[in-house]
């Protein structure tokens, strides 16, 4: 039953995924995402970036909706 989720990455992380786009099974939070793309891609450990969800950002660990489109992005800059 599982749903595909759309993943857009953006700067240095998708440098690191090497690409910018990617289409994944929704492993169901945020939480168990980030695990999934640090095993697919282990530059991805100890790096930090932050997720938006339906172009929405996220603070904390969220449910993934069916078919939701997640951004990827890099520390922002200027602090």
């Amino acid at each position: 039953m599982s749903q595909t989720i759309q993943i857009k990455a953006f700067g240095m992380i998708a440098e690191k995924i090497g690409s910018s786009d990617l289409s994944l099974d929704n492993p169901g939070t945020l939480k168990e995402l980030r695990a999934q793309l640090e095993s697919q891609f282990p530059d991805l450990v100890g790096v930090k970036f932050s997720f938006a969800l339906n172009k929405k950002m996220q603070l904390a660990d969220s449910e993934i909706p069916a078919g939701a489109e997640v951004a990827l992005l890099p520390p922002f800059s200027g602090g």
